[in-house]
């Protein structure tokens, strides 16, 4: 909307979208949100394909190296096509596929514990898009969805939550009182405020990408389900049960099948939760929402056989989850423990963590400067399951 358009609107129309127009920049540039979803998400696609790699080990060869009947020369020839490329196909070594496979799984054990995360996510998308390219065909809906949230985590300050990096940052910070140094200059200064800016922008772009990635994902498999006629009568899962390649337990299969009136509530309600998702994300509804999905995808690993698919697409829900829901977390483990008698780990004294003032004006000292919460630190700072960012 240009000037002009804003200036013919009236007073009242054009003041609500300004500060509507305000209130979206202070949300993009303000303060990075969703650290802890985010970090939620590099651990559990980290560790989901660490264990891949580890599960397909010993098929390995067959799969992506020299000995798979889908050759290097093959798969040359298709990324002559696609523009895909693979750095596992730049040599048809044995030596250099298991140098390869062995940097995978550092990386991907690396990424999961938050080591330098800016440069392990680089890595990390790299591994995946090559192994995803390496063998294609092999790939499916869980693969696909893997390869792109490693390329939009790259985008995230995934690290700065439970990591690594976290640790060594609140390490620095607590030896940070010491001897102060000299403040740095105008120019300096404002370069820091950039950088912080710039990161900021880009983090909550990508979570913003990510969370628009599962809504479409979601939406549209509700949707092309509702053109189904099998899924209008309710006999889609009836069908789906009965599938050879879906039956690692047949007995569970044909168990479940005896109640038709049964799958057929569940269907209905699958493709009434999908194409719903999208529209109640912004208010209650999505956790009993979430919830209906943790169990359908939790049926779907153990009843139709499919681990990684489930696990990728249950990870991928963890983004909608606020800070706030992560937080809390500690306080109720430690309450449970000590209700079944367990011993609990006490919380740490002066690691919680504070909302940092907005960036904006000429902010003199470094937490002003520092637009993502940083650990409180000297005595009365609440524990890490104090207040933390919100959602």
């Amino acid at each position: 909307m240009g000037n002009e358009q804003i200036r013919a609107l009236p007073a009242t129309a054009r003041h609500r979208l300004l500060a509507r127009t305000d209130a979206l920049w202070a949300l993009l540039t303000g303060r990075p949100v969703s650290l802890y979803a985010t970090a939620v998400l590099r651990i559990g696609y980290g560790l989901l394909y660490l264990v891949f790699l580890l599960r397909e080990f010993p098929h390995r060869d067959e799969i992506w190296g020299p000995g798979s009947p889908w050759t290097p020369a093959l798969a040359a020839q298709l990324f002559d096509q696609t523009g895909w490329y693979s750095f596992l196909i730049v040599s048809d070594s044995r030596g250099y596929f298991e140098c390869c496979y062995v940097l995978a799984l550092v990386t991907s054990a690396l990424f999961t514990v938050g080591w330098r995360t800016r440069a392990t996510s680089v890595l990390f998308a790299v591994v995946v898009a090559s192994f995803h390219a390496r063998a294609i065909f092999m790939t499916d809906g869980g693969d696909n969805l893997v390869l792109l949230m490693s390329l939009y985590l790259v985008l995230t300050a995934c690290g700065r939550r439970w990591s690594l990096d976290a640790r060594r940052e609140r390490i620095r910070s607590a030896r940070a009182d010491g001897p102060p140094v000299r403040a740095p200059g105008p120019a300096a200064r404002r370069l820091r405020e950039a950088r912080a800016t710039l990161t900021t922008v880009v983090h909550n772009c990508g979570v913003l990408v990510i969370a628009a990635q599962v809504c479409l994902l979601y939406g549209s498999a509700g949707l092309y389900k509702v053109q189904g006629s099998f899924w209008n009568d309710g006999t889609a899962l009836h069908y789906v049960l009965n599938l050879e390649l879906f039956e690692p337990w047949p007995a569970v299969s044909h168990l479940v099948d005896q109640y038709p009136l049964v799958m057929a509530v569940f269907g209905y309600l699958t493709v009434l939760t999908q194409v719903a998702f999208p529209f109640v994300l912004f208010g209650r509804l999505k956790y009993p929402v979430l919830t209906v999905l943790l169990g359908m995808h939790l049926a779907i690993a153990v009843v139709l056989g499919l681990p990684l698919f489930s696990g990728t697409m249950i990870i991928a829900d963890a983004v909608f989850l606020p800070d706030r829901f992560y937080t809390s977390l500690p306080p109720l483990l430690r309450r449970a423990a000590r209700r079944c008698g367990l011993p609990a780990r006490a919380p740490r004294q002066g690691t919680g963590f504070v909302s940092v003032p907005a960036q904006g004006g000429h902010p003199e000292s470094r937490e002003e400067r520092d637009p993502v919460t940083r650990p409180a630190r000297g005595r009365g700072a609440p524990s890490p399951s104090g207040p933390a960012v919100t959602e």
